[in-house]
């Protein structure tokens, strides 16, 4: 009786999807962007993206709100001109720093004397059922304006069901942060530091690039464009930002069709960029994510376990515990990787927790970070679904810089580990094999025996049944025009 649901539910779930991804196609085929779907594995470059690569940047990778936010804080409080942010959701009364008490609202009112500030933030959702709604937007409004000189828009241009969220902060046209990480406690604070020791609530992991150089000038392009389609007021054009550095990177974006005039047809870059980088891998993919059921993402990934392009072909995946939703939609993927696996120890799924006495917290995943053979990066705010690379704007930035991928994919290894990062500089795949496979498998079975943790990282279980993990897919398709 198991063996024939087990048949059923695999068959509902296949034609669930096929559903999705006929849906997408006939969608982006409409809108001239089929390209993005059917983009060739090799090069880094996309065919019809927004921007263009560019040449001249310097782009430094922060994990963890410990380093992210201060160093937001600091370039916020040293402009000479302007400062931008866009961004999903804002707290007036987050903290940047740890162990100080001065506020997101004390931050931005106090650089608002000297230069023009602009907060641009979703709308919140057109009905009280989903949270944060259009009333808590507006709260957040009039906080961040009240007896300051600092300007806010709310973006109500959505898709139905979806939002802007995008995590952008622009300081005087020169340096941009482009990542994961939202200037709110909303869901959980994101003031973590490396390592998630444990702390009052739960841990939380995440991660933003810090980019200078002429590609700061696409992302003030896109700030630009979403606030004057939404105000109507025109903002002057920063002067083009000097070279910087020796690294050639390219903004990519999700923007929906029929969201803003000057962009009609949409922009689909992200799932551009990811689809060729996940078609030409040869060796690894590296994935930090808050979730994963993107159906095209996981057909990519699923073909390469079945006819891997090398013996030391391995995927990694790094999901939180508990995603805040869509959590069977992640797990019954990774039960679908795994299949495609068919047991050859090539797949690997992780979590963190945080380290230490028994009892401790999950830390929660939700960087956006993703490296293929060391030689292709992506990070910012697009999770690997459908919301984030169909409907929801969204913006990453993609390098081909092999010293800055390896660099990071170590440096976020030896983090997790709790270990010199001298100590994972050889063969990714025997790492895998030897460090992480064998560290997070005992992390898992000391959890389960009520032990102490002695670092972050845990297996993750990937069992789930396969037509409930359809459930956002299901919902995407319902509510995509």
């Amino acid at each position: 009786m198991t063996n024939q649901f087990d048949r059923l539910d695999a068959a509902l779930g296949a034609g669930l999807e096929r559903l999705v991804v006929a849906h997408h196609r006939r969608r982006l085929r409409r809108l001239s962007h089929l390209d993005a779907l059917d983009a060739p594995g090799g090069g880094w470059a996309l065919a019809k993206a927004g921007f263009r690569p560019t040449t001249g940047n310097a782009l430094d990778v922060l994990v963890d709100g410990g380093a992210v936010l201060p160093a937001m804080a600091d370039e916020i409080e040293s402009a000479r001109e302007f400062v931008w942010l866009a961004g999903w959701y804002f707290s007036p009364d987050f903290r940047l720093r740890p162990g100080e008490p001065e506020t997101l609202r004390e931050v931005l009112a106090a650089a608002a004397e000297r230069v023009d500030v602009r907060v641009l933030a979703w709308a919140g959702s057109p009905l009280p059922l989903f949270h944060p709604d259009r009333r808590q937007l507006r709260k957040v409004r009039e906080q961040l304006t009240r007896g300051t000189r600092v300007s806010v828009a709310l973006d109500d241009r959505e898709r139905p069901m979806h939002c802007h969220h995008e995590k952008l902060v622009i300081v005087d046209g020169r340096v941009a942060f482009v990542g994961g990480i939202d200037l709110t406690s909303y869901d959980g604070d994101r003031l973590d530091r490396i390592g998630h020791p444990p702390r009052n609530g739960i841990g939380w992991h995440d991660g933003s690039s810090r980019l200078c150089g002429p590609a700061v000038a696409d992302v003030a392009a896109h700030f630009r464009l979403r606030w004057e389609e939404v105000t109507g007021e025109p903002l002057p054009k920063p002067s083009a930002p000097a070279a910087a550095g020796e690294i050639e990177a390219q903004v990519v974006r999700t923007v929906p069709e029929r969201i803003y005039r000057r962009l009609s047809h949409g922009d689909f870059g992200i799932l551009e960029s990811y689809l060729r980088a996940l078609r030409s891998a040869e060796r690894l993919v590296y994935i930090e994510n808050q979730f994963l059921w993107s159906p095209e993402i996981v057909s990519v990934l699923a073909g390469k376990l079945r006819r891997p392009p090398t013996d030391e072909f391995r995927l990694v995946a790094l999901l939180p515990v508990k995603p805040n939703s869509g959590r069977e939609d992640t797990r019954g993927q990774l039960g679908v990787l795994a299949e495609a696996d068919g047991g050859a120890g090539r797949l690997l799924a992780c979590t963190l927790h945080q380290p230490g006495p028994a009892g401790t917290k999950p830390a929660y995943v939700h960087a956006k970070i993703a490296i293929v053979d060391d030689r292709w990066l992506s990070i910012g705010s697009a999770n690997l679904n459908e919301h984030s690379l169909f409907n929801d704007t969204e913006m990453n930035v993609v390098t081909h810089d092999t010293a800055l991928a390896r660099t990071t994919r170590i440096r976020l290894w030896s983090e997790h580990l709790n270990c010199d990062p001298g100590e994972l500089a050889g063969n990714p795949a025997a790492i895998i094999d030897t460090r992480l496979r064998p560290t997070a498998t005992e992390q898992l079975q000391r959890r389960e025996r009520g032990s102490g943790l002695a670092c972050p990282l845990m297996l993750l279980p990937a069992v789930s049944r396969r037509s409930a993990r359809l459930n956002g897919p299901l919902n995407g398709l319902l509510v995509d025009g």
